[in-house]
């Protein structure tokens, strides 16, 4: 009979903040972005600045509330530059670990905007028709991504992880003001987007480009970070904000070599 090990404990806790953080960023998008369409039907530029607030307020909640347990990723290109840039270092999450959040946070970001469909009487299971093409929108996903990786990472180098949470909602908040995309900024967020055919919605043929803009910004962020920072990598785990890792079985005597890995 195989032995449930503390790291096995740590790991699902961890997965359960991914799903639980990410599902709920997105109901805090999706919700707010169906408020603001209700509210200011006829103001685009006030449906963006009630969205963006709320999406601000939102995520530097989640980042404290969720933070402590998994880092508060939310984000697959968050999870996959902390195992690029601390892998030669040893340390940050595994690539085994990158694929189990990604799982996570997909799914967690479908249901969000699912219960957000309920919240307000939205048809569920109805795809979004908001297409969102153009060069100059992927543009815009590849300067919001790169940008706040570059941010994540610098902080947590430079021992200021304690300032993601309000540093990280404050740019998400901006960025959807400053890039011509809105700054999705994340696979996850973005694939989850699909399941609502409201303001913050986005049309499935519009989600490969994304997704492919958002890789491309981590290229570089993570390009950058580390001709800046040269040793980012030894702050990998401390991403987004720093948190409590079960000891691996190198570092702790008493997991025994029986123990499930």
């Amino acid at each position: 009979m195989t032995r449930t090990t503390g790291r096995d404990l740590d790991l699902a806790r961890r997965l359960t903040a991914e799903l639980v953080g990410t599902a709920l960023l997105v109901t805090v998008v999706v919700g707010s972005g169906i408020a603001a369409q209700r509210l200011s039907p006829d103001d685009v530029g006030l449906q963006l600045l009630e969205n963006s607030t709320a999406t601000f307020l939102g995520l530097t909640v989640l980042i404290l509330l969720f933070g402590p347990v998994s880092g508060a990723h939310f984000n697959p290109v968050v999870s996959l530059a902390d195992w690029v840039l601390g892998r030669r270092a040893g340390t940050g999450i595994s690539g085994s670990h990158v694929v189990s959040y990604t799982v996570v946070q997909v799914i967690g970001a479908v249901l969000g905007a699912e219960l957000a469909n309920l919240m307000y009487q939205v048809p569920i299971r109805e795809l979004s028709t908001h297409g969102r093409t153009g060069w100059h929108l992927l543009l815009g996903e590849v300067v919001a991504t790169a940008g706040l990786l570059a941010l994540i990472f610098a902080l947590a180098r430079t021992g200021r992880g304690i300032l993601a949470a309000p540093a990280v909602g404050a740019y998400i908040g901006a960025a959807y003001w400053f890039t011509s995309s809105t700054s999705f900024a994340n696979p996850a967020v973005t694939v989850g987007r699909v399941f609502s055919d409201t303001f913050a919605g986005i049309a499935p043929g519009s989600v490969p480009g994304f997704v492919g803009a958002q890789l491309v910004g981590t290229v570089v962020a993570v390009g950058l970070v580390a001709w800046l920072y040269p040793h980012v990598g030894d702050s990998a785990q401390h991403v987004v904000v720093p948190h409590e890792h079960h000891p691996s079985r190198r570092t702790d005597p008493t997991l025994d070599e029986t123990s499930t890995p």
